[in-house]
C-alpha cells in the first residue's frame, strides 16, 4: 500500500510532510477528490481521525494524524535521515525548534490571522497579545539566525521544514514587509528556504502579503435606498450632512464586563508589586499581605491541573507548553495573577496552577480566547477550608517539595 495523504490544497500541515518526503525520497500520493467539509465528515475518514481534521496520512500500519507526527514518520520511512540530525543533541535541538515554531510562531500567528479571516471572533486585546507574542518569538528566532544558516547543524532538518511552513502562512496573510523588516535574519532565512528546489516543488512561488486583511464587518451591508427626486417646494435640508456625519461617527469602545463590576478594596497591581518586591521572609510579608488584601467578593481563586500529564515526558517541551499558555494569557493581565508549577524530578511531569481572577467566575473572554483553558481541569478554591487556603499559600510561594514532589520550575503570570 502506498502512503496516501488526505488534505485540501494549500494546507501548510500537508506541506511539511510533502517537503520532508522530497528530502527523504519517499513517495506520497495525495487522495483524489478530497473536499474539506464533506470528505472529512464521512464515517470512513472519522475512523482515521475521530475529530475530522487534516492532514491524515494512510500507511500500511494504519493512519496517522497531526502534521508534525506525519512529518516525523515520513522522514524515517527509509531509515535514518539527515532531516533528524546526526547526534542525540541534534535530535533534541530539532525537537526544540519544532516546539518553538508551533508554540511561539504558529500559535500566535494563527490567533492574529484567524479572526481577520472571519474564522474566529475578533478581539482587539487578543490581537495585540498575539502580535506581541509573535514578535517576541520572531525576535528570538532572528537572534539565532544571525549566526546560523539553518536552525540545527549545516543542512535542512525537520526543524527548518516545520518552521518555514508555519512562517509561509504568516508571510502570505498577515506579515507584511513593514512587519518582517524588523527581523532581517528571519527574512533572509525564509526567502532562502522557500527557494530551495524541494520547498519550491511543494509550495510553489512564495509571496508576501502587501496588507493585513481588514477586520470583518459585523454589520451586514444595508441596501441603498432609492434616490427620491427632491420636491421643488421643499426647503433645502441644510442639516442633512450633519446628521449623516453623526450617524457614521465611531461608537465608543465597549467596556470589558469586568470593568463594570463593583469596586473592590483589593488593588491587583498593589498585590503584584508586593509579590515582586518581597525578597525575604516571603511567608511573613507577601503571603500575609495577600490574605490581608484578598477580597472574596471581588475576586476568585482557581486551581488548575493539566489533563494530559502522562504526555509530559520531556522537560523542555513541558516548560515550553506552559510558557505558551502564559503568553496567550497576556490579554488577561489587567484582571489576573497566576502561578504555574511544573512538578517532578523525572518524567512524566505534572503541571499544576493557581489563578486569581477578577470576579466570581473565570472571565468568559478568557475561556473564549485562550484555547489552553480547555486543556486543564479547573476547580474553584474554597478558602474556608484551611487545607485549600494553605495550598494557595504554598503555590504562591513556590513551596518545595510541593505535595511531595520536587519543583522542576515555577512560572508566574503578573
Amino acid at each position: 500500500m502506498a502512503l496516501v495523504l488526505h488534505t485540501y490544497k494549500g494546507n501548510k500541515g500537508a506541506y511539511k510532510a510533502l517537503i520532508a518526503a522530497e528530502y527523504a525520497g519517499v513517495k506520497i500520493e495525495e487522495a483524489s477528490n478530497f473536499q474539506m467539509g464533506v470528505t472529512n465528515k464521512t464515517p470512513e475518514f472519522l475512523k482515521m481521525n475521530p475529530i475530522g481534521k487534516v492532514p491524515v496520512l494512510e500507511t500500511p500500519e494504519g493512519p496517522i494524524f497531526e502534521s508534525n507526527a506525519i512529518t516525523r514518520y515520513v522522514s524515517r520511512v527509509n531509515g535514518d535521515s539527515p532531516l533528524n540530525g546526526s547526534s542525540l543533541i541534534d535530535y533534541a535541538h530539532i525537537e526544540q525548534w519544532i516546539d518553538f515554531a508551533s508554540l511561539e510562531i504558529d500559535a500566535n500567528m494563527l490567533r492574529w490571522f484567524a479572526p481577520r479571516m472571519g474564522y474566529a471572533p475578533f478581539s482587539a486585546p487578543a490581537e495585540e497579545a498575539a502580535i506581541a507574542g509573535l514578535k517576541r518569538g520572531l525576535d528570538a528566532l532572528n537572534t539565532h539566525l544571525a549566526s546560523n544558516t539553518y536552525l540545527v547543524g549545516h543542512s535542512v532538518t525537520l526543524a527548518d521544514i516545520v518552521t518555514v511552513c508555519n512562517l509561509n502562512l504568516g508571510f502570505a496573510t498577515v506579515m507584511t514587509k513593514s512587519f518582517t523588516s524588523e527581523f532581517p535574519h528571519v527574512e533572509r532565512y525564509f526567502w532562502t528556504m522557500v527557494n530551495q528546489p524541494n520547498f519550491k516543488k511543494v509550495i510553489g512561488d512564495a509571496k508576501q502579503t502587501e496588507a493585513v486583511p481588514p477586520v470583518p464587518s459585523k454589520k451586514a451591508a444595508q441596501p441603498a435606498k432609492p434616490k427620491e427626486e427632491p420636491k421643488k417646494a421643499a426647503a433645502p435640508a441644510a442639516e442633512a450632512p450633519k446628521f449623516a456625519e453623526e450617524e457614521e461617527a465611531p461608537k465608543p469602545k465597549a467596556k470589558n464586563p469586568l470593568d463594570l463590576l463593583p469596586p473592590s478594596p483589593m488593588v491587583l497591581d498593589e498585590w503584584k508589586r508586593l509579590y515582586s518586591n518581597t525578597k525575604s521572609n516571603f511567608r511573613e510579608v507577601a503571603i500575609k499581605g495577600f490574605w490581608d488584601m484578598y477580597d472574596p467578593e471581588g475576586y476568585s481563586l482557581w486551581f488548575c491541573d493539566y489533563k494530559y500529564n502522562d504526555e509530559n515526558m520531556v522537560s523542555f517541551v513541558t516548560l515550553n507548553k506552559v510558557g505558551g499558555f502564559l503568553q496567550r494569557m497576556d490579554l488577561a493581565r489587567k484582571y489576573a495573577f497566576g502561578k504555574m508549577l511544573i512538578c517532578g524530578s523525572e518524567a512524566p511531569f505534572k503541571v499544576k496552577g493557581l489563578w486569581l481572577f477578577r470576579g466570581p467566575e473565570i472571565p468568559k473572554f478568557i475561556m473564549d480566547e485562550v484555547y489552553d483553558m480547555e486543556l486543564y481541569e479547573w476547580t474553584k478554591a474554597d478558602i474556608s477550608d484551611e487545607a485549600q487556603k494553605e495550598r494557595v499559600s504554598q503555590m504562591i510561594e513556590d513551596a518545595e517539595p510541593f505535595e511531595g514532589e520536587a519543583l522542576l520550575d515555577a512560572k508566574c503570570f503578573k
